[in-house]
């Protein structure tokens, strides 16, 4: 019994990891009906599991249930996106703070070797590259802190925005400031200078909200909501 209840557990928690990935990747756009037996063909499990673990995801805030009608991938709000950066602003500030106090150097040290990674992806201008070392540094940092609490905090929010946020447009203002705040960001952390980095950190979440939001409100403008859909929901 015990064995079975295990496996059951197991089963339930790799199926959520791979169907968070599945939205967060965006395989199914934002708005699209979830396509349950395709779903469930590609992971070897029935509707019950498969319902089940919709119902965390829902929770987590990446998809909606419709009664009797299965379930669509949540559309982000232009407030939603707002108040979503804003808060990991804080949590991001937070970590800076923690992490310049607790970061080991062999941590230190791998985070300045995906930094000179990022650096050069950032002179090739190879913007896959760039957005996958830029992630791995920021959840570098958060890990750095040694704080549990704060850790789920923060992979709980960044999933609900971890598409649009290493995924965004990006102008060569924008990326030239971007890759300035990250080598701010380095030299704080390398200087134990918690009170700037946390500043950095706040700041550059600030300017990526804004420029994700100002794309959003650009498409917005271009493209008429479809039927039955607020003016402020934009695919995300």
């Amino acid at each position: 019994m015990h064995n079975r209840r295990m496996s059951k557990e197991f089963v339930h928690n790799s199926l959520l990891e791979n169907l968070r990935e599945v939205f967060i990747r965006g395989e199914v756009p934002p708005g699209a009906k979830v396509p349950e037996a395709e779903l469930c063909e590609r992971f070897g499990v029935s509707r019950t599991p498969l319902r089940e673990a919709l119902k965390v995801l829902a929770a987590e805030g990446h998809v909606e249930l419709l009664p009797n009608r299965g379930a669509r991938v949540h559309v982000l709000t232009l407030e939603e996106v707002d108040g979503l950066f804003a808060v990991a602003g804080a949590l991001e500030a937070l970590a800076g703070e923690q992490a310049c106090q607790r970061i080991e150097p062999a941590a230190l040290a791998a985070l300045e070797a995906t930094h000179e990674g990022m650096r050069a992806a950032f002179r090739a201008r190879d913007l896959a590259r760039y957005y996958e070392a830029n992630r791995q540094i920021h959840e570098a940092i958060v890990m750095a802190t040694c704080n549990p609490v704060l850790q789920a905090q923060y992979a709980q929010l960044n999933a609900r925005i971890r598409r649009i946020r290493f995924a965004s447009p990006m102008t060569e203002e924008i990326w030239s400031r971007a890759m300035a705040e990250h080598e701010g960001m380095l030299n704080a952390l390398q200087r134990r200078d918690a009170a700037a980095m946390s500043s950095i950190l706040k700041t550059h979440l600030m300017h990526k909200s804004e420029a994700i939001l100002s794309a959003m409100r650009a498409e917005q403008a271009q493209t008429p909501p479809p039927k039955g859909r607020r003016r402020t929901e934009v695919a995300a």
